[in-house]
């Protein structure tokens, strides 16, 4: 045990998890996430509200690109994907898969245990597939894998999007793409597509190996960590800290509500585009307070968050 512990300091925290317990423990997730002190699922994984992630659906990358930025989060982004359903929004609690390129004597004792001790069955690609729940988002580092490599077509892709309703963020190649562009609403970003199917056995071919499920991961150019709010729209994805979600659903929102105002206000030409452009004056306040308040039924923000919003003004 203490060896691990000190493994688990290391640079290689991930894979160390990994090889030695696979799945992280509860214990080492709370300790990762230690920002988030709402809810968690009995694992430790940060269980951020379902209200939230209903109004996340709203948010632009820009707006939680710059939350992220402004909190020194610069390492939550990736683009460059493929998706299934492009114009559709992808919003759910991150579940993180790390394959690796396959080993066999390191595959070999991760079978064996996961048959025995944790009593799992089939293949490994299924195993993290197995703990998901509804709104998660399978989060999978494949390495970028191509031919050969695709774990997931559309036999996998139904049991997802059953289990979750929702689609993947997959650095890697898929499979079945017209049986997995069927389901639906299975949104979904990954970086390519081949027709051929994975190879896992390590007494002949073997192409990946699972070395950690809900552990620290890395997709493209981003960290993420289970529980983590998944954010794909227009081409990017962004991987949001539990903590930080609330906080970007809120600026989005005002964002939101002083951009249809300036719109507004620039249509009726009562405003200069140099008035709304720039800092605005004490009066363009008191009227979008106004504006707030003789609008708040028909504003597409929860009427009880444009309540707390007036609370906090002095006009």
């Amino acid at each position: 045990m203490v060896k691990l512990k000190l493994l688990l300091l290391g640079f290689f925290l991930a894979s160390a998890v990994a090889v030695y317990s696979q799945q992280i423990s509860k214990e080492e997730l709370i300790f990762l996430t230690p920002e988030w002190k709402g809810e968690r699922y009995a694992d430790g994984r940060p269980k951020v509200s379902d209200a939230i992630l209903n109004r996340m659906k709203m948010v632009t990358l820009e707006e939680a690109w710059a939350v992220l930025r402004n909190e020194n989060y610069k390492h939550q982004y990736d683009d460059g994907w493929s998706m299934i359903n492009p114009d559709s929004v992808l919003v759910g609690r991150a579940v993180t898969a790390t394959f690796m390129p396959g080993r066999p004597d390191i595959h070999r004792v991760i079978d064996q245990r996961g048959h025995t001790q944790d009593k799992r069955i089939k293949s490994q690609n299924s195993w993290p597939i197995d703990m998901l729940v509804k709104r998660d988002v399978y989060v999978v580092d494949q390495f970028g894998a191509h031919e050969d490599g695709p774990t997931i077509g559309d036999n996998l892709g139904n049991s997802i999007f059953a289990k979750t309703g929702n689609g993947i963020v997959y650095n890697g190649a898929v499979r079945d793409i017209n049986g997995l562009k069927e389901i639906g609403s299975f949104t979904s970003f990954f970086r390519s597509y081949h027709p051929s199917h994975h190879l896992n056995d390590p007494a002949g071919q073997l192409n990946t190996t699972l070395t950690g499920i809900n552990t620290p991961t890395r997709i493209g150019k981003a960290t993420v960590m289970p529980g983590d709010v998944v954010l794909g729209r227009d081409g990017g994805v962004i991987f949001i800290p539990a903590h930080l979600a609330e906080k970007v659903v809120k600026t989005s929102e005002v964002v939101r509500l002083r951009d249809m105002f300036g719109h507004q206000r620039l249509r009726e030409q009562k405003y200069t585009p140099g008035q709304i452009d720039s800092r605005w004056s004490d009066e363009i306040e008191k009227d979008f307070s106004q504006w707030l308040t003789s609008n708040i039924d028909k504003l597409p923000v929860p009427k009880e968050q444009i309540q707390e919003l007036l609370k906090q003004r002095t006009w």
